[in-house]
Protein backbone atom coordinates (compact mmCIF):
# COMPACT_ATOMS: atom_id res chain seq x y z
CA UNK A 1 0.00 0.00 0.00
CA UNK A 2 1.11 3.44 -0.76
CA UNK A 3 2.07 6.50 1.73
CA UNK A 4 -0.07 8.31 -0.85
CA UNK A 5 -3.45 6.84 -0.26
CA UNK A 6 -3.70 8.81 2.93
CA UNK A 7 -2.40 11.83 4.32
CA UNK A 8 -2.09 10.20 7.91
CA UNK A 9 -0.30 7.47 6.53
CA UNK A 10 1.93 9.27 4.63
CA UNK A 11 2.37 11.09 8.20
CA UNK A 12 3.04 7.82 9.91
CA UNK A 13 5.56 6.66 7.69
CA UNK A 14 7.75 9.77 7.93
CA UNK A 15 7.89 9.77 11.67
CA UNK A 16 7.87 5.77 12.26
CA UNK A 17 11.56 6.10 10.09
CA UNK A 18 12.96 9.31 11.41
CA UNK A 19 12.34 11.25 8.03
CA UNK A 20 11.50 14.88 7.50
CA UNK A 21 8.28 14.80 5.04
CA UNK A 22 9.64 16.00 1.89
CA UNK A 23 12.30 13.13 1.83
CA UNK A 24 9.82 10.50 2.28
CA UNK A 25 8.03 12.00 -0.84
CA UNK A 26 11.05 12.06 -2.50
CA UNK A 27 12.17 8.83 -1.37
CA UNK A 28 8.50 7.46 -2.22
CA UNK A 29 7.74 9.47 -5.72
CA UNK A 30 11.42 8.18 -6.80
CA UNK A 31 10.32 4.67 -5.86
CA UNK A 32 7.13 4.65 -7.71
CA UNK A 33 8.93 6.47 -10.80
CA UNK A 34 11.82 4.39 -10.98
CA UNK A 35 14.05 7.31 -10.94
CA UNK A 36 16.74 7.72 -8.80
CA UNK A 37 17.16 9.88 -6.10
CA UNK A 38 19.57 12.08 -7.86
CA UNK A 39 16.94 11.96 -10.97
CA UNK A 40 13.88 13.04 -8.74
CA UNK A 41 16.05 15.77 -7.34
CA UNK A 42 17.35 17.12 -10.41
CA UNK A 43 13.66 16.97 -12.18
CA UNK A 44 12.39 18.77 -9.40
CA UNK A 45 15.19 21.73 -9.42
CA UNK A 46 13.92 21.85 -13.08
CA UNK A 47 10.34 22.77 -12.06
CA UNK A 48 10.84 25.33 -9.79
CA UNK A 49 13.01 26.55 -12.74
CA UNK A 50 10.23 26.85 -14.85
CA UNK A 51 8.38 28.63 -12.39
CA UNK A 52 10.97 31.08 -12.30
CA UNK A 53 11.66 31.35 -15.93
CA UNK A 54 7.35 31.59 -16.59
CA UNK A 55 6.92 34.59 -14.02
CA UNK A 56 9.69 36.13 -15.17
CA UNK A 57 9.68 36.13 -18.26
CA UNK A 58 5.63 37.32 -18.22
CA UNK A 59 4.69 40.01 -20.80
CA UNK A 60 2.22 42.40 -19.16
CA UNK A 61 1.51 43.56 -22.90
CA UNK A 62 0.50 39.95 -24.22
CA UNK A 63 -2.94 38.77 -24.91
CA UNK A 64 -3.82 35.15 -24.82
CA UNK A 65 -5.47 34.31 -28.47
CA UNK A 66 -8.87 34.85 -27.42
CA UNK A 67 -8.21 38.30 -26.29
CA UNK A 68 -9.74 37.34 -22.43
CA UNK A 69 -6.76 37.16 -21.08
CA UNK A 70 -3.92 39.13 -20.22
CA UNK A 71 -2.31 42.28 -18.74
CA UNK A 72 -4.01 41.67 -15.24
CA UNK A 73 -0.87 41.18 -13.35
CA UNK A 74 0.47 44.43 -14.59
CA UNK A 75 -1.95 46.36 -13.15
CA UNK A 76 -1.52 44.69 -10.05
CA UNK A 77 2.29 45.29 -10.42
CA UNK A 78 2.23 49.02 -10.62
CA UNK A 79 -0.40 49.21 -8.41
CA UNK A 80 1.99 47.95 -5.50
CA UNK A 81 4.86 49.83 -7.37
CA UNK A 82 2.60 52.81 -6.46
CA UNK A 83 1.78 52.41 -3.04
CA UNK A 84 -1.71 52.47 -3.39
CA UNK A 85 -2.36 48.25 -2.22
CA UNK A 86 -4.83 47.38 0.76
CA UNK A 87 -2.92 44.44 2.17
CA UNK A 88 0.31 46.08 1.34
CA UNK A 89 3.04 44.58 -1.36
CA UNK A 90 3.57 41.17 -0.13
CA UNK A 91 0.24 40.20 -1.07
CA UNK A 92 -0.15 42.27 -3.53
CA UNK A 93 3.01 40.25 -5.31
CA UNK A 94 1.26 37.39 -4.56
CA UNK A 95 -2.22 38.41 -6.49
CA UNK A 96 0.24 39.54 -9.10
CA UNK A 97 2.40 36.23 -9.48
CA UNK A 98 -0.55 34.02 -9.77
CA UNK A 99 -1.86 36.11 -12.28
CA UNK A 100 1.12 36.03 -14.01
CA UNK A 101 1.38 32.35 -14.08
CA UNK A 102 -2.18 32.21 -15.23
CA UNK A 103 -1.84 34.68 -17.87
CA UNK A 104 1.63 33.17 -18.89
CA UNK A 105 -0.51 29.79 -19.34
CA UNK A 106 -3.44 31.49 -21.42
CA UNK A 107 -1.04 33.11 -23.91
CA UNK A 108 0.55 29.50 -24.32
CA UNK A 109 3.96 29.93 -22.21
CA UNK A 110 5.79 26.85 -20.42
CA UNK A 111 4.12 26.75 -16.89
CA UNK A 112 4.44 24.04 -14.25
CA UNK A 113 1.30 22.28 -14.07
CA UNK A 114 0.36 22.22 -10.16
CA UNK A 115 -1.22 20.21 -9.85
CA UNK A 116 -3.13 20.97 -13.03
CA UNK A 117 -2.58 23.75 -16.13
CA UNK A 118 -5.44 25.44 -15.18
CA UNK A 119 -4.09 26.07 -11.09
CA UNK A 120 -0.71 26.50 -11.88
CA UNK A 121 -0.11 30.13 -10.93
CA UNK A 122 -1.42 28.80 -6.90
CA UNK A 123 2.41 27.14 -5.86
CA UNK A 124 4.52 29.88 -7.23
CA UNK A 125 2.48 32.53 -6.39
CA UNK A 126 3.41 31.59 -2.86
CA UNK A 127 6.89 30.23 -3.09
CA UNK A 128 8.78 32.93 -5.09
CA UNK A 129 7.57 36.15 -3.03
CA UNK A 130 7.86 34.18 -0.09
CA UNK A 131 11.96 33.13 -1.32
CA UNK A 132 12.11 36.60 -1.92
CA UNK A 133 10.89 38.36 1.34
CA UNK A 134 12.67 35.52 3.61
CA UNK A 135 15.78 34.65 1.42
CA UNK A 136 14.79 31.15 1.16
CA UNK A 137 17.46 29.10 -1.06
CA UNK A 138 16.24 26.79 -4.03
CA UNK A 139 16.91 23.77 -2.01
CA UNK A 140 14.24 24.64 0.70
CA UNK A 141 12.15 25.77 -2.20
CA UNK A 142 12.53 21.86 -3.66
CA UNK A 143 11.87 20.74 -0.60
CA UNK A 144 9.32 21.95 0.15
CA UNK A 145 7.45 21.33 -3.53
CA UNK A 146 8.19 17.43 -2.33
CA UNK A 147 5.77 18.29 0.50
CA UNK A 148 3.39 19.92 -1.55
CA UNK A 149 3.50 16.74 -4.50
CA UNK A 150 2.91 14.52 -1.47
CA UNK A 151 0.03 16.36 -0.40
CA UNK A 152 -1.02 16.42 -4.59
CA UNK A 153 -0.73 13.07 -5.06
CA UNK A 154 -2.77 11.81 -1.52
CA UNK A 155 -5.60 13.88 -3.14
CA UNK A 156 -4.97 12.46 -6.76
CA UNK A 157 -5.36 9.47 -5.14
CA UNK A 158 -8.11 10.22 -2.76
CA UNK A 159 -10.22 12.30 -4.83
CA UNK A 160 -9.28 14.16 -8.12
CA UNK A 161 -6.84 16.81 -9.76
CA UNK A 162 -9.58 17.34 -12.39
CA UNK A 163 -12.01 19.64 -13.24
CA UNK A 164 -13.87 17.58 -15.47
CA UNK A 165 -14.11 14.88 -12.56
CA UNK A 166 -14.74 16.97 -9.49
CA UNK A 167 -15.05 20.56 -10.25
CA UNK A 168 -12.53 23.44 -9.72
CA UNK A 169 -12.04 22.37 -6.23
CA UNK A 170 -9.99 19.55 -7.30
CA UNK A 171 -7.76 22.20 -9.46
CA UNK A 172 -7.77 25.47 -7.40
CA UNK A 173 -8.61 23.89 -4.42
CA UNK A 174 -6.06 21.05 -4.40
CA UNK A 175 -2.93 23.80 -5.44
CA UNK A 176 -4.44 26.11 -2.66
CA UNK A 177 -4.05 22.35 -0.09
CA UNK A 178 -0.45 21.70 -1.34
CA UNK A 179 0.63 25.28 -1.61
CA UNK A 180 -0.20 25.75 2.27
CA UNK A 181 1.33 22.81 3.52
CA UNK A 182 4.16 23.68 1.49
CA UNK A 183 4.33 27.02 3.22
CA UNK A 184 4.55 25.68 7.07
CA UNK A 185 6.93 23.46 5.52
CA UNK A 186 8.80 26.59 4.28
CA UNK A 187 7.97 28.54 7.71
CA UNK A 188 9.46 25.72 10.11
CA UNK A 189 5.97 24.40 10.77
CA UNK A 190 5.56 20.67 11.60
CA UNK A 191 4.18 17.80 9.95
CA UNK A 192 1.44 17.43 11.52
CA UNK A 193 0.48 21.67 10.68
CA UNK A 194 1.11 20.76 7.41
CA UNK A 195 -1.77 18.74 7.41
CA UNK A 196 -3.94 21.14 9.16
CA UNK A 197 -3.25 23.96 6.90
CA UNK A 198 -3.75 21.45 3.54
CA UNK A 199 -7.26 20.36 5.34
CA UNK A 200 -8.30 24.18 6.18
CA UNK A 201 -7.13 25.30 2.16
CA UNK A 202 -9.02 22.49 1.16
CA UNK A 203 -12.60 23.26 2.93
CA UNK A 204 -12.31 26.91 2.02
CA UNK A 205 -12.95 26.34 -1.41
CA UNK A 206 -15.34 22.94 -1.26
CA UNK A 207 -17.74 23.37 -3.98
CA UNK A 208 -15.90 25.34 -6.08
CA UNK A 209 -17.31 24.67 -9.57
CA UNK A 210 -15.94 24.88 -12.49
CA UNK A 211 -17.12 27.31 -15.85
CA UNK A 212 -15.02 28.20 -18.03
CA UNK A 213 -16.26 30.49 -20.18
CA UNK A 214 -16.30 29.08 -23.95
CA UNK A 215 -14.56 26.09 -22.10
CA UNK A 216 -11.04 27.59 -22.02
CA UNK A 217 -8.93 28.16 -19.20
CA UNK A 218 -9.14 31.80 -18.75
CA UNK A 219 -12.03 33.18 -17.26
CA UNK A 220 -12.86 32.73 -14.35
CA UNK A 221 -9.65 30.34 -14.06
CA UNK A 222 -6.67 32.79 -13.95
CA UNK A 223 -8.31 34.99 -11.22
CA UNK A 224 -9.15 32.08 -9.01
CA UNK A 225 -5.52 31.54 -9.07
CA UNK A 226 -5.11 34.53 -6.92
CA UNK A 227 -7.58 33.38 -4.59
CA UNK A 228 -6.39 30.01 -4.21
CA UNK A 229 -3.15 31.48 -3.61
CA UNK A 230 -4.48 34.28 -0.50
CA UNK A 231 -6.36 30.87 0.56
CA UNK A 232 -3.05 29.10 0.94
CA UNK A 233 -1.63 31.58 2.59
CA UNK A 234 -4.56 32.45 5.42
CA UNK A 235 -4.57 28.17 5.60
CA UNK A 236 -0.56 28.27 5.98
CA UNK A 237 -0.90 31.64 8.88
CA UNK A 238 -3.95 29.58 11.12
CA UNK A 239 -1.69 26.11 11.34
CA UNK A 240 1.38 27.66 12.42
CA UNK A 241 -1.11 29.56 14.78
CA UNK A 242 -2.00 26.27 16.32
CA UNK A 243 -5.44 26.77 14.85
CA UNK A 244 -6.10 23.12 13.99
CA UNK A 245 -9.21 21.47 11.22
CA UNK A 246 -11.20 19.75 13.59
CA UNK A 247 -12.10 17.25 9.98
CA UNK A 248 -8.88 15.03 9.12
CA UNK A 249 -7.05 16.19 6.04
CA UNK A 250 -7.77 12.66 5.04
CA UNK A 251 -12.03 13.28 5.31
CA UNK A 252 -11.60 16.49 4.15
CA UNK A 253 -10.27 14.66 0.91
CA UNK A 254 -12.67 12.62 1.21
CA UNK A 255 -15.69 14.85 1.28
CA UNK A 256 -14.04 16.74 -1.57
CA UNK A 257 -14.44 13.81 -3.78
CA UNK A 258 -18.05 13.08 -2.53
CA UNK A 259 -18.86 17.15 -3.79
CA UNK A 260 -17.54 16.21 -7.04
CA UNK A 261 -19.46 13.33 -7.64
CA UNK A 262 -22.84 15.44 -6.45
CA UNK A 263 -22.18 18.31 -9.28
CA UNK A 264 -24.40 17.92 -12.10
CA UNK A 265 -22.14 17.93 -15.64
CA UNK A 266 -22.15 21.52 -16.40
CA UNK A 267 -20.69 22.78 -13.36
CA UNK A 268 -17.75 20.39 -14.62
CA UNK A 269 -15.77 22.13 -17.43
CA UNK A 270 -18.53 21.76 -19.50
CA UNK A 271 -18.59 25.40 -20.52
CA UNK A 272 -22.22 25.15 -19.62
CA UNK A 273 -23.39 26.05 -15.96
CA UNK A 274 -22.46 28.93 -13.92
CA UNK A 275 -20.23 32.20 -14.72
CA UNK A 276 -20.03 29.81 -18.58
CA UNK A 277 -24.13 30.09 -18.60
CA UNK A 278 -24.36 34.07 -18.05
CA UNK A 279 -25.57 36.32 -21.07
CA UNK A 280 -22.22 37.86 -21.30
CA UNK A 281 -19.96 34.56 -21.60
CA UNK A 282 -22.94 32.51 -23.81
CA UNK A 283 -22.49 35.79 -26.63
CA UNK A 284 -18.56 35.64 -26.64
CA UNK A 285 -18.94 31.76 -27.02
CA UNK A 286 -20.74 32.19 -30.26
CA UNK A 287 -18.86 34.89 -31.52
CA UNK A 288 -15.39 32.64 -30.59
CA UNK A 289 -16.83 30.07 -32.23
CA UNK A 290 -18.64 31.71 -35.33
CA UNK A 291 -14.97 33.43 -35.48
CA UNK A 292 -16.47 36.76 -34.95
CA UNK A 293 -14.18 37.56 -31.73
Amino acid sequence: MSVFDSVQRMLDAAERRGLPLWELVLEASAQESGMSRDESLRTMRERLAVMRQADAGYDGAQRSPSGLTGGDAEKLRAQSTAGRTIAGPFIGEILAAALRMGECNACMHRIVAAPTAGACGVLPAVLLPYARRYGAEDEALVRALYVAAGYGAVIARRASISGAEAGCQAEIGSAAAMAAAALVHLHGGSDAQTAHAAAIALKNLMGLVCDPVAGLVEVPCVKRNAIGALDALSAAELALAGVESRVPADEVIDAMRAVGAALPPSLRETGRGGIAASPTAEAFRERFFSGKS
